[in-house]
């Protein structure tokens, strides 16, 4: 069953005054500013929703009220946020934004978590005219749909696959197997990979595609290990990434790079696999707190409020989104057409550096690698954006 829909608003002494007392202008001013969203708290997309996305929703608009409210163009208004569980369901996640922003008319929405959901949001946001900075969304065709207020954070499948194959090219590596979720996200990114592996001169010796919600990865995992490539690489989900790496390890497959996708970056991938058994273990990643003292500053509030740690790459987008939102409505109100054209022709400065879009998409973040050495998850590649050395040759699991 759905959670009751949560508002979280933190009142004025003001508001206790009776409204005789007050001036209507600034009854006006002092009226929240309401911001909806649908977020899963229940369901296979939990893990993913609670490590990269609410969290940070909940931290901006603790600090943003603290200060004494979001700044709309010079005022401040407090946050309310309403929101409520998708339970992992793309139709009620629709159908959430339909009356969020129909019949609800909350000033603003955040978005929702995973390629899907925002892929079958994202029309509904243009229609409605919502800006919408999706921070987990990698879905090339969201691009290609050219929906004006649309924009992805997160480096897409093509920078990110490229960035990927230049590592395992630079560092030797001649064959690769993959498997990859058969579903948006999944076959986007293996497209992606076979577009960047041609004339890199590494060959792909198996690949194979999966079912959401898998149970057992080992017979594929044993038949790649039999072919004994230099390189794996897993397009996959939380759980997913987890299971592979796992079962690689009860059956003994080790190659020099192991490469899995979302959930790698999640602080609960090296509690789970343990530090040690994490070391080495490649993945989607693109900052951390040494990336810049923003993001320092970010980690280390981000901690303290919802007591863990933000992942390494999609927190680290959701944030600078916030960032990004926040000085927009600070320069244009909220005006959401002025707000999109503010996103869409800034450089925006974050915590994960300079983001600009072409369309919808993120062209000021290259793509990365990131790995685990010594409990952090540190960014490898390119070597421009490196907080620590690749070690291009994985221990054994432990």
């Amino acid at each position: 069953m759905a959670q009751p829909t949560r508002r979280l608003i933190i009142k004025s002494a003001a508001a206790t005054v009776g409204a005789m007392s007050v001036a209507p202008q600034l009854l006006a001013q002092s009226a929240p500013v309401r911001i909806g969203y649908a977020m899963a708290r229940t369901g296979p997309w939990t893990g993913g929703a609670q490590t990269s996305q609410e969290p940070n929703y909940l931290l901006w608009a603790e600090q943003q009220n603290a200060a004494g409210g979001l700044d709309v163009k010079g005022v401040k208004r407090r946050i309310e946020l309403i929101s409520s569980d998708d339970r992992s369901d793309v139709e009620t996640c629709v159908r959430t934004y339909e009356k969020l922003m129909g019949s609800d008319k909350v000033d603003l929405v955040l978005p929702p978590w995973g390629s899907n959901a925002n892929f079958a949001v994202a029309p509904l946001a243009n229609r409605y005219q919502y800006p919408f900075l999706a921070p987990t969304a990698l879905s090339r065709k969201l691009a290609e749909m050219k929906l004006p207020y649309f924009f992805l954070l997160l480096q897409q499948p093509k920078p990110m696959c490229e960035a990927l194959v230049d590592m395992l090219k630079a560092n030797g590596a001649k064959t690769l197997a993959c498997i990859y979720v058969d579903d948006l996200f999944g076959l986007e990114n293996y497209a992606a990979l076979k577009v960047a592996l041609q004339g890199s001169g590494i060959s792909m010796v198996e690949d194979k595609s999966y079912p959401g919600g898998v149970k057992d990865l080992s017979p594929v995992l044993r038949s790649m290990k039999d072919k004994n490539p230099d390189a794996f690489v897993g397009f996959t989900y939380p759980p997913d990434t987890i299971l592979a790496s796992r079962q690689a390890k009860e059956i003994g497959f080790n190659p020099k790079f192991f490469y899995a996708s979302v959930g790698t970056a999640f602080p609960l991938y090296k509690n789970v696999m343990t530090p040690a058994g994490a070391e080495g273990v490649l993945g989607m990643g693109s900052w951390n707190g040494k990336t810049s003292p923003g993001a320092k500053a970010y980690f280390d509030a981000h901690l303290a409020s919802q007591k863990k740690e933000p992942d390494r790459w999609a927190s680290g987008a959701a944030w600078a989104g916030l960032e990004i939102l926040t000085a927009a409505v600070k320069a244009q109100g909220l005006d959401r057409k002025a707000i999109r054209d503010f996103v869409a022709n800034t450089t925006h400065k974050t915590i994960i550096g300079d983001i600009k879009f072409a369309g919808s998409e993120n062209v000021g973040t290259p793509g990365t690698v990131g790995q685990w050495q010594n409990g952090e998850f540190e960014v490898v590649w390119p070597k421009a954006r490196a907080t620590a050395a690749l070690n291009a040759n994985k221990p054994a699991w432990k």
